[in-house]
């Protein structure tokens, strides 16, 4: 492929609707100015965001869940939640159990996000660019009826359903500390979509799906492919799982086209992920993926340490734009919220890989003969 300018996906509307997002209210500015303080955005093409339409999200999600979210103009502080929120996902703030309250006008955030990343996918259908950014989007836990752990909208899975208009093969990466569920279970059957996920997965753990032997199901069987983590995996355990499992699938499934979930609440100090990566082994994964050179489109996901979750997308961003970026921390508006060292690198703590060597090496084994099993040519 000729060498074309990324794409970045901007847009006010976008980071205003993003920062409205209940469990990470304000993380989107919070990115987005890293990356603007950095200056990197004379290195990418700025590609203006817009909604999705009704028919782009019945593209996956029903017409129920999506007439429903229509409802919430105004929310109150006291609303009370009915059985129909419930079976749709929608619960109260207060209430255990329920990670996706109501918000006002929740149709038009939904609208926004998805909008964000579908735009993403049209830069690589029509030939704009290599590799695409939209690190409002990411949101892997929607299902088609409703939302679930704090996704309202699975805005993965209607992008990969543009893309494959084009690209026949589509293989979805997740690297975020929780399972991406709802984005396999959209795929179980299909044979054109390959997810493969790294995610901590261990008793009581979010959302307690992506075991070993999770693999798919009837003609999709042997599609979906799950590496399991122990707490406190770093750099040196997902760099060496990843390079054996990726390089395995895609030499056997040769995909068209590459998603990939940056959830960056698998990166250290995350008070959701208990996982213990830094920049350093999460871009050499990327790296990985760039080295493919197939058109590319890259998202957010998790990531609720917010200072890290903008180190870690700027560096990304940084990366995929090739701008070697400064360790200090340009002065802007979000700068004190960088404290106490207001560097670029996040350190990894001291909290132990409890991954030891022979089991990465017996998941490795048995991911890769049933990749060889079922997609073996």
């Amino acid at each position: 492929m000729n060498k074309k300018k990324p794409c970045y996906i901007w847009d006010e509307k976008l980071i205003e609707e993003c920062d409205r997002l209940p469990a990470v209210g304000g993380r989107a500015s919070m990115v987005h100015d890293l990356i603007e303080a950095y200056d990197i955005l004379k290195h990418v093409t700025v590609v203006k965001s817009s909604p999705a339409t009704y028919n782009d999200l019945k593209e996956f999600h029903s017409e129920l869940y999506l007439d429903h979210l229509k409802k919430f103009t105004d929310v109150q502080d006291d609303y009370m939640a009915t059985t129909e929120d419930e079976e749709c996902g929608i619960g109260m703030k207060m209430f255990p159990g329920y990670d996706c309250p109501p918000v006002s006008n929740m149709y038009g955030l939904v609208s926004t996000i998805a909008g964000g990343s579908i735009t993403a996918a049209r830069c690589l259908l029509l030939g704009i660019t290599d590799v695409a950014m939209n690190w409002c989007g990411g949101w892997h836990h929607a299902h088609r009826f409703g939302a679930e752990g704090f996704c309202y909208v699975n805005d993965i899975v209607i992008a990969i359903e543009k893309l494959r208009r084009k690209f026949p093969k589509v293989l979805y990466i997740d690297l975020d500390a929780h399972h991406g569920n709802g984005v396999q279970d959209a795929y179980n059957l299909s044979k054109s979509v390959f997810t493969l996920s790294f995610h901590k997965f261990e008793p009581g753990f979010y959302p307690g799906t992506g075991s070993i032997d999770d693999i798919g199901t009837q003609g999709g069987t042997g599609y979906s492919c799950n590496f399991p983590l122990h707490a406190g995996y770093g750099n040196n355990t997902l760099e060496y799982a990843f390079e054996r499992v990726f390089s395995c699938v895609y030499s056997q499934f040769a995909p068209d086209t590459i998603v990939v979930q940056c959830g960056a609440d698998s990166c250290a100090q995350d008070p959701s992920g208990g996982a213990n990566l830094t920049q350093e082994g999460y871009s050499n994964c990327i790296r990985k993926v760039l080295d493919k050179r197939k058109p590319t489109l890259l998202l957010g996901g998790g990531g609720y340490r917010h200072d890290n979750t903008a180190r870690l997308w700027t560096f990304l961003t940084g990366l995929v734009a090739g701008v070697n970026l400064d360790e200090l921390i340009p002065d802007h508006t979000h700068w004190p919220e960088y404290g106490p060292d207001y560097t670029l690198p996040m350190d990894a703590t001291l909290v132990k890989d409890t991954n030891k060597s022979t089991y990465i090496e017996e998941c490795i084994e048995k991911i890769n003969a049933n990749v060889m099993k079922y997609l073996a040519k």
